[in-house]
Order: structure tokens, then sequence, then C-alpha cells
């Protein structure tokens, strides 16, 4: 057994993709923006103002999925893997976000591209959704490097 790991990339990444105005900055939660996403900082804290000048730049009402919506999301994603060299560890799609684990041999950012690419189009194609709502809101990917022997199906 080998005592460290030479790959270049994890054994998965945890991707979580959020619909559209469900999660604002100066949410009660926190949140996160491109200048605050560091694994161990601090998110951006409850800001009652900066989530109200949050809301009124949305272009459309916040997105969440029906039951029907979250099979076709989940459906898209299962294609995505198909077609292209990544493993699905799991899923699952919620009303407000999905949660995929995957293994890539690349970074996550185009996985994650991919994911939301599929899913709008199928999400139009099935026309559970309206053409000009946009379903997906800004993501930020976390990487979750699975460590040893049995923490993935089939290893």
């Amino acid at each position: 057994m080998r005592d460290f790991d030479d790959n270049e990339f994890p054994l998965a990444y945890l991707i979580t993709l959020r619909t559209y105005g469900t999660w604002l900055h100066g949410d009660e939660r926190g949140s996160m923006d491109r200048k605050n996403n560091v694994y161990g900082t601090s998110k951006i804290a409850r800001n009652p103002g900066f989530q109200s000048s949050d809301a009124k730049q949305l272009k459309h009402p916040p997105v969440t999925l029906n039951a029907r919506q979250r099979q076709v999301v989940e459906d898209a994603i299962r294609e995505v893997c198909e077609h292209r060299p990544y493993v699905l560890r799991a899923i699952n799609a919620r009303t407000n976000h999905v949660h995929t684990v995957v293994t890539a041999m690349r970074d996550p950012e185009p996985v994650l591209d991919a994911f939301k690419a599929y899913a709008t189009r199928k999400l139009r194609t099935t026309r559970v959704l309206s053409a000009n709502v946009k379903p997906w809101g800004p993501t930020w990917q976390h990487r979750v490097s699975l460590e040893g022997k049995g923490c993935c199906k089939g290893d």
C-alpha cells in the first residue's frame, strides 16, 4: 500500500449547483462571493440592506425546482457523466440546490459548467422551464478529497 497519493486530482469533488435567487448576499445563512470563497474563512455576514439590494437586481423571481424538474436535472447530470469520463458517485436534487459527488480527472469548473449546461438544456427541451428563465445562480463548487480505500463504490 502506498503511503501517499500522487494523483494530480482528488478522488472526487463535491459540486453544488444553487438555483437562481434562492441565496442572496446578506442572507442570514452567510454567503460567499468571488473574493470571499476560501475554505475555512469567514462568510459574508448577514446584512439585510445587501440582501435587499441583491433582491432588487433579480431579473425574474427565484427558481425553486418541483419534483419533475428535480428528476430532469438529475437525469441530465447522469447524461453528462455517461458521455464524458466522469464517475457520478452521488446526486441529490433539492428544491433550491443540487449536490453531486463526482470523480473527474480534471479541474472541477468544466464539470460544473457541463452540469449546468446539460441541466438547463434538458429543463427547456422537456418544457418544464421557460426559455427566458435562468435556472442557476452563482455557484461555488467545493473540492472534497476522499482519502483511502473503500471511500467510493467500486474501490
